[in-house]
């Protein structure tokens, strides 16, 4: 099988011994541009497997890679299996830009919503946001293209680089940013992605791919030039303006800081049912 990244192509390995051999160089990484500060410049030393948010969860479990961003909601599920990182993450402190709610009429007025098939955090998010306003519209799997979920449903919900070229050109049928909106309810910023190992994996062996991708973090906050090359290039592949990347890149943030922890753990307690919240390797 083949995976499509910036950079290269990621073969999987056909024999279980080279595949053993590689999954501790090889990282995951969400097929949306929110990643982009972690990875467009990351050391060609490292494989990368490209791949929506749910599909990574997958690849962890059967190690296929040592390090991944996959859903919050996803780690709840198998806490039993995976641990957390510090310092990274796919977070929000209010508007997040890629996780949206389309449609012709308010929440409060669809009688059915189509929910992706790609994120199980948005989904649960979903949930959580229609159970807190005491609505039950219909909720309806289906694949991410937003007219044929519009024309099955009276909502659509939208993640990723589908979410900024949908909002762009159909801005009149953004009906809600579901990072803002879990804001407004709980007061603290979402967590929608955790990078995850396996609790199986030798710590030492996470941390080097943990350095990496940190050090492509700090680059990013720190250094100006640094930061305009990876929002330029990240404009010219997502097809959208550069300042509306700029602002993107102010609405979405992979720094994990203690604020951010503090969201998640209500986000896994109150939304997935986790009561021991997050547990991290270090």
């Amino acid at each position: 099988m083949l995976y499509r990244v910036d950079t290269m192509v990621v073969q999987e390995s056909k024999s279980t011994k080279r595949k053993f051999q590689s999954w501790k160089s090889t990282i995951g990484r969400v097929a949306f541009r929110n990643c982009d500060p972690l990875f467009l410049t990351i050391d060609q030393e490292w494989n990368v497997i490209s791949a929506p948010p749910s599909w990574l969860t997958g690849h962890l479990l059967r190690r296929d890679c040592i390090l991944a961003p996959i859903p919050a909601a996803d780690y709840a599920k198998h806490s039993d299996e995976l641990t957390l990182v510090p310092d990274l993450g796919i977070c929000s402190k209010g508007e997040v830009g890629s996780v949206i709610l389309f449609g012709k009429k308010p929440l409060d007025e669809m009688k059915s919503i189509a929910l992706p098939s790609d994120s199980s955090s948005s989904v649960a998010l979903m949930k959580y946001i229609i159970s807190v306003y005491k609505l039950s519209p219909s909720l309806v799997v289906m694949g991410p293209d937003i007219n044929q979920m519009l024309e099955s449903c009276d909502g659509a919900l939208i993640i990723g680089d589908r979410a900024l070229n949908s909002a762009k050109n159909q801005p009149d049928l953004v009906v809600m940013d579901l990072g803002l909106e879990w804001q407004k309810i709980t007061g603290k910023p979402m967590v929608f992605g955790v990078f995850a190992a396996r609790k199986d994996t030798p710590v030492q062996d996470v941390k080097i791919a943990h350095k990496e991708l940190l050090s492509q973090l700090v680059k990013f906050e720190t250094d100006y030039q640094h930061r305009s090359h990876v929002i330029e290039l990240s404009a010219m592949r997502s097809n959208l303006p550069l300042d509306r990347m700029e602002r993107y890149f102010g609405e979405v943030f992979n720094r994990l800081d203690n604020t951010h922890v503090d969201g998640l753990q209500k986000f896994l307690q109150d939304v997935c049912n986790l009561n021991d919240g997050a547990e991290f390797l270090w």
